[in-house]
């Protein structure tokens, strides 16, 4: 029976941006019964203020249409429960790894991730997550039929190799309303990158869908018709210019899957060593012998995309004040730019 309630695969829904967590069919012979009852008595770990937070939050849906909690349902009624990020059926293992906290208080922490750590596991990467580490730290306890059923601490991600700012929920209330700011795009999200090439503009803005690459579904891709993907927004400026990379500061409207790294690319500015985009091969300069191996040993200084999530803000779920959190750039970065500043001085000027 419980198979038949439960369609516990994620499905995205396209039009809203959203998806799904958990359909619940409602049986032939069930009496009358409020959808806030129904799904607490048919949904493990799950508690009835849980369920009224999300729908006051306006994430239940039944039969397509968005639920309020005295709503009666019926035999034959389909209640959704959508999420503007994907499900992970993975089992949390709590790990007691090092965490470097810029912030916490009862209903938030902020985390600065260092690159090369996975956020969430899956994809070959079940342990010495972020999550495993935020679950021993906040004290979280999962079993295997456990696994992701809370709404989960993290409403958003960044890559693996990019370091930087995350804000994580440590309730449902901030939880469900962090979600709802990442969804309306209200959250500040500034990011530094290193790129190849001049770029032209002192600022500007990247608008193009982003969707997974036909030929490599590592890669995303613009589709600049906007017949497919999804709707992305980059605002970037130039900080510093070096001749042949550019320091710049983008800042994100959307927050679309590689969406700086595709969109830089889109451009022609690809970021600094970022192998999965071309960047990891000599884009400018010249074809001397000792600028190819300036070039490889900046990659060694840094061997990642050059990209770190620098600056994070939001309303305070609780007390509803606007909070900013700002991170410093991490070593290699700051290595690797105080080299091309030394290389960009000794240039001859044109």
């Amino acid at each position: 029976m419980e198979e038949e309630l439960f369609d516990i695969q994620p499905v995205e829904d396209e039009e809203q941006g959203m998806f799904e967590h958990f359909r619940l069919g409602v049986d032939p012979g069930q009496e009358p019964v409020r959808v806030d009852k129904f799904m607490v008595q048919h949904l493990e770990n799950t508690s009835r203020h849980r369920i009224q937070s999300a729908i006051k939050s306006g994430y239940v849906f039944v039969n397509e249409k968005l639920a309020k909690a005295n709503l009666v349902v019926r035999p034959g009624d389909v209640i959704k429960f959508m999420m503007p990020y994907e499900r992970h059926g993975f089992e949390i293992l709590p790990e007691d790894i090092p965490l470097n906290i810029v912030y916490e208080d009862d209903d938030l922490l902020i985390v600065n991730k260092p690159a090369g750590m996975v956020v969430h596991p899956g994809h070959g990467h079940f342990t010495g997550t972020l999550i495993n580490a935020l679950a021993h730290h906040l004290g979280l306890k999962q079993g295997p039929d456990a696994a992701d059923d809370r709404m989960g601490v993290l409403v958003h991600r960044i890559d693996m190799d990019t370091s930087g700012l995350l804000v994580v929920a440590k309730n449902d209330e901030a939880q469900l309303d962090l979600a709802g700011q990442f969804f309306v795009h209200s959250i500040e999200r500034r990011y530094q990158a290193i790129v190849w090439g001049n770029v032209k503009e002192d600022e500007g803005t990247i608008e193009g869908n982003i969707g997974r690459d036909p030929n490599d579904r590592l890669r995303f891709k613009v589709y600049p018709e906007g017949d497919k993907g999804k709707t992305a927004i980059t605002h970037y400026r130039v900080l510093e210019r070096f001749g042949f990379v550019t320091l710049v500061e983008c800042r994100l409207e959307t927050g679309r899957t590689h969406q700086i790294r595709v969109h830089m690319n889109y451009i022609g500015h690809p970021l600094f060593n970022d192998a999965r985009y071309g960047g990891s091969e000599i884009r400018q300069g010249t074809i001397y012998s000792k600028y190819k191996q300036f070039i490889r040993n900046c990659f060694e200084l840094c061997p990642r995309q050059a990209l770190h999530a620098k600056t994070l803000g939001f309303k305070h779920p609780r007390t509803g004040k606007w909070v900013s959190f700002d991170s410093p750039l991490p070593a290699d970065m700051t290595a690797l730019l105080d080299k091309w500043r030394k290389y960009a001085g000794a240039m001859p000027e044109e």
